[in-house]
């Protein structure tokens, strides 16, 4: 069997859609599918919808050998276990190994873990960290990358020398649920405390913060206005910030500074010398040019020259991180190939 031959098969699930795909040792996605989560189902439902989409990848397979499956899942997961701890999407699911249930079904070695932490391993390998060793001359891959999913809400994972730091029980790099803001009116999170870095710079945060200004009355001329209360998005303030709206820069203005100051504490915990931004937040930061200025005030945060020495990159890989990160996790776990 040869490096061309190897197939990893690779599963992606959220907590709205479950996505499966056969990639090979480069990377390269060769099939895909994808599949919606049912609202409110129980285990077994979810379960069954998910294993229709692994039936689907070994059936595309057809006679080329399965290496491994790779399972980047939304939520705590034990990375030795596969067993999954409370996901906040999936709750059906708490105290289900996935790696105990899928493994009979592949007949090959299964990995699972967080979504966050895959999505790094993809960037690392096939992403802005594969672009950054590329660069000319002095081109080198990063000795430390630390991944933000700034989406929803913010997750995160750091790959250092190659491999997923983990922490004693896979749970480290929870960069969401760092404390920013501990004022009494700091802002619930749903993770049961508050002043979290999640709950002033996601998705939800942008939105939150909108329907609350409006209900104040003090914005009237806002455009973020035009709709209901009710369905304000992120979405709907990029939209607006791009049109000039005040109440929308001022949001997003608050939330550029609350992302700094998580990234300044990324930098003095991790010393990571490339920080990869995704998620459907950091591309309205894309388009509205404001990365430039997150990453100039992250860097007045850092405590020495030494902390600074680290380059600041939007996703490559865009919602694919997951699935290339997944295979990637089966081919590190079963070595150098032939």
């Amino acid at each position: 069997m040869t490096q061309n031959t190897e197939l990893a098969i690779a599963m992606d699930w959220g907590g709205t859609w479950a996505r499966a795909a056969v990639i090979d040792r480069g990377g390269e996605i060769l099939w895909q599918s994808r599949a919606a989560n049912a609202l409110g189902a129980a285990s077994a439902r979810l379960l069954a919808d998910a294993r229709f989409l692994l039936e689907e990848a070994i059936s595309w397979c057809g006679e080329r050998p399965v290496a491994g499956l790779g399972i980047a899942v939304a939520g705590p997961v034990d990375a030795e276990t596969g067993v999954l701890h409370e996901p906040p999407n999936l709750r059906p699911l708490d105290g289900v190994s996935l790696k105990d249930l899928w493994q009979p079904l592949i007949g090959a070695p299964v990995w699972v873990g967080n979504d966050a932490n895959m999505a790094a391993l993809g960037e690392f390998y096939h992403g802005a960290g594969r672009d950054l060793s590329q660069e000319g001359e002095e081109g080198r891959p990063p000795r430390t990358l630390v991944y933000l999913t700034v989406s929803t809400g913010i997750g995160g994972g750091v790959v250092s020398r190659g491999d997923i730091f983990l922490g004693s029980r896979g749970l480290a790099g929870e960069v969401g649920h760092m404390s920013i803001d501990w004022s009494p009116g700091a802002p619930p999170c749903q993770c049961g405390s508050k002043g979290c870095l999640e709950a002033l710079a996601s998705g939800t945060a942008i939105a939150v913060a909108a329907r609350d200004r409006l209900a104040g009355r003090e914005w009237p001329g806002s455009t973020i206005a035009a709709g209901r209360a009710d369905a304000i998005t992120s979405e709907s303030v990029f939209q607006a910030a791009s049109l000039g709206d005040a109440l929308a820069l001022s949001i997003l203005e608050e939330v550029v500074q609350a992302l700094s100051v998580g990234l300044g504490n990324v930098l003095h915990l991790y010393n990571p010398d490339l920080v990869v931004l995704g998620g459907g937040v950091t591309t309205g930061f894309v388009q509205l040019g404001l990365l430039p200025r997150i990453e100039s005030l992250t860097r007045e945060r850092a405590m020495t020259r030494l902390h600074n020495d680290f380059r600041l990159l939007p996703a490559k890989l865009g919602d694919a991180a997951g699935l290339v990160g997944a295979a990637t996790q089966v081919w590190q776990g079963l070595g150098p190939g032939p």
